[in-house]
């Protein structure tokens, strides 16, 4: 079956534009692998003219980005679990529960939705002073432990979840934890997983908020820590490009693995009501 004109032009422009898109993540992954010097060159070649390793061995030993690594994954994968519980419970709680003052506490919080987080910094880490969580793992889990965007997409999709079920399993005598822990959160693993997905790239990909809390360098996430190395290292571009690579691929690698549960979650908690 022959294409029309206007089909073959649609894919050549997305084609180009997946092109102009994915280049820079191929050359710097290229450029990881090129001997010191070499990216430097013009023009900058495409590919290593001898492919090492030696630009992520020092990472690892002189440099200890190892430590760095572990710490994003802990914190990310620590903000992620209490992120799905708080969430969950908070969103559920919104779309389900009848308690004084639920919908103006709910209308509440989606206002806060316009509050910049640049300004909601100041506040929130003067009490996380005077709670002694600066330069903690705590200070960065607990800001991040649940989300007006994470509460909004529970509630979305937990208000289609059937009020005859829930109202059967109290007549049975469940307590409401029971029914939240064996009947709600099986059914709400879509948006969940969707969720989680989302909270963990972001706590992987966050710079501010761990540059603004942690103070000691070996509790640097990633992010942090290559933005040091950066500017002691600005002249070593492929020791940074070992660098950038080492932080992009492992949450590049968990969406295009994950991007089904990610896409079906979003579609179902907006088609839903």
């Amino acid at each position: 079956m022959r294409r029309r004109p206007g089909t073959l032009l649609l894919h050549a422009a997305l084609f180009a534009g997946a092109a102009l898109t994915l280049a820079p993540l191929l050359w710097m992954i290229s450029a990881s692998f090129m001997s010191p010097g070499e990216a430097n060159s013009v023009p900058p070649p495409l590919l290593p003219a001898r492919a090492t390793i030696q630009n992520y061995r020092e990472l690892f030993t002189r440099l200890a980005l190892g430590r760095a690594f572990a710490n994003s994954l802990l914190l990310s994968s620590a903000v992620t679990l209490v992120s799905l519980l708080l969430n969950g419970m908070a969103g559920y709680a919104f779309a389900k529960l009848r308690f004084t003052g639920r919908d103006r506490l709910f209308r509440a919080l989606l206002a806060a939705m316009v509050v910049p987080t640049p300004v909601a910094m100041l506040p929130l880490f003067l009490l996380l002073r005077s709670m002694g969580l600066v330069n903690t793992y705590a200070g960065v889990i607990l800001p991040a432990g649940a989300t007006i965007l994470g509460i909004f997409l529970v509630y979305q999709f937990a208000r289609a979840l059937p009020d005859d079920l829930l109202d059967a399993a109290r007549l049975e005598g469940a307590g409401e934890w029971t029914i939240f822990r064996r009947i709600v959160l099986p059914l709400l693993k879509p948006v969940l997983a969707t969720l989680g997905i989302v909270t963990f790239l972001s706590t992987w990909n966050d710079f501010l908020w761990p540059l603004v809390v942690l103070t000691g360098e070996s509790r640097y996430t990633l992010p942090v820590a290559l933005a040091i190395l950066s500017g002691e290292h600005a002249q070593d571009t492929e020791l940074m490009m070992a660098g950038s690579v080492l932080t992009v691929l492992p949450v590049l690698i968990l969406f295009l693995a994950l991007q089904r549960s990610y896409i079906s979650g979003i579609l179902i908690g907006g088609v839903k009501e």
